[in-house]
């Protein structure tokens, strides 16, 4: 049986920090459940940015979930299109582990409030299910009480990350509807080029293990 989750959060402060502190979210003192963090994919198309990473996290279970996996972690992959012009970021997630054991899939979109641009909303979408016979309705609420444990750190944290970058958000007023988007694109592309070549190639291989371990 599959578990929905819905969410909203509102983040005080505007849309392009949001994006820019998006890449840097990890490691913060509030999401310690998280491990690695490695680029594997990133390319600009049609002034939009996309990217894919790959995030290792903890894998704790209950005694009686011991029976059907006991990894100590994880592994994540993340999609996600920033587009400047429009001014959105949707990000997807999902295990490519243990998937028949139980699946995770989370969507996140992030726009400008509509009662105050100077602050961002996230709406956030996840399904956990489990083809285990017998137990996946245990293991699929399980699932859900942990995303939502996970969710409220992973909130906590980011929030902390952007108080981090932007201390002021509300000290200096820009009008960011004047700036032109080839330079919030060219923003985006220098962004990109922080993920080394080295790291890509040694991300995809694990990328790629999993994969066909799955």
């Amino acid at each position: 049986m599959v578990k929905y989750f819905e969410d909203k959060t509102t983040f005080n402060f505007n849309w392009e920090q949001v994006a820019q502190a998006f890449w840097l979210k990890y490691p913060n003192p509030h999401s310690n459940h998280v491990l690695t963090e490695d680029t594997i994919q990133r390319e600009v198309r049609d002034g939009k940015l996309y990217s894919k990473r790959l995030l290792s996290k903890t894998n704790r279970v209950p005694k009686w979930g011991e029976r059907f996996y006991n990894a100590k972690s994880v592994k994540i992959v993340e999609e996600s299109v920033c587009d400047p012009r429009e001014r959105t970021l949707v990000t997807y997630t999902r295990n490519i582990a243990f998937t028949k054991i139980m699946s995770v899939t989370e969507k996140v979109v992030y726009v400008t409030s509509k009662e105050n641009p100077a602050k961002t909303v996230a709406h956030r979408s996840a399904w956990i299910d489990s083809q285990v016979f017998g137990f996946s309705r245990a293991i699929s609420a399980f699932g859900l009480d942990r995303f939502k444990k996970n969710c409220s750190k992973m909130v906590t944290g980011f929030d902390w990350v952007l108080h981090t970058m932007f201390p002021n958000p509300n000290s200096a007023h820009q009008d960011f509807h004047s700036l032109h988007s080839t330079t919030k694109t060219q923003k985006i592309k220098e962004a990109a080029r922080t993920a080394s070549d080295h790291v890509k190639a040694q991300a995809e291989h694990i990328y790629q293990a999993y994969s066909v371990k799955n």
